[in-house]
């Protein structure tokens, strides 16, 4: 790919997990440094909605019905582990107060608040995109 080409767009589907106190769920990769939405490539097929649940259930052993996601938007940044990528991401927002745990290729998960002091390595999306989304209710 020359470097005056249109970067290749990754197609993916992600959530934007919060609990009661309005923090973010997020996830590493094994072999990453980036944290980011829980989520993954949409695959031939698919909905971004069926990818996204499937994606859930992989990742963090999280069951979601339709009616739980809400939809907030497609958005695009750079992909944070494919140099050269953007990704073009369609976000599903979810309310969770339950436990999960890493599964597949998740290394590592943590909670985090906007106003945390210290923010761990985010990837592009998470950085410029869901940070900075307003603050929903709880209501569904």
């Amino acid at each position: 790919m020359s470097s005056d080409s249109a970067p290749l767009i990754v197609r993916i589907a992600a959530a934007v997990i919060r609990d009661g106190q309005g923090r973010f769920l997020l996830v590493r990769k094994r072999g990453t440094t980036a944290f980011m939405q829980a989520g993954g490539k949409i695959e031939s097929g698919e909905t971004s909605l069926t990818a996204l649940q499937r994606e859930l259930l992989e990742e963090l052993g999280l069951a979601v019905e339709a009616g739980e996601a809400k939809f907030l938007g497609c958005f695009e940044a750079d992909a944070a582990n494919e140099p050269g990528h953007k990704v073009r991401a369609d976000l599903f927002e979810l309310f969770l107060d339950d436990q999960v745990a890493p599964a597949a290729e998740i290394e590592e998960l943590i909670w985090l608040s906007p106003s945390a002091p210290e923010i761990p390595i985010l990837a592009p999306l998470t950085r410029d995109h869901v940070l900075r989304l307003p603050r929903q209710t709880n209501e569904h």
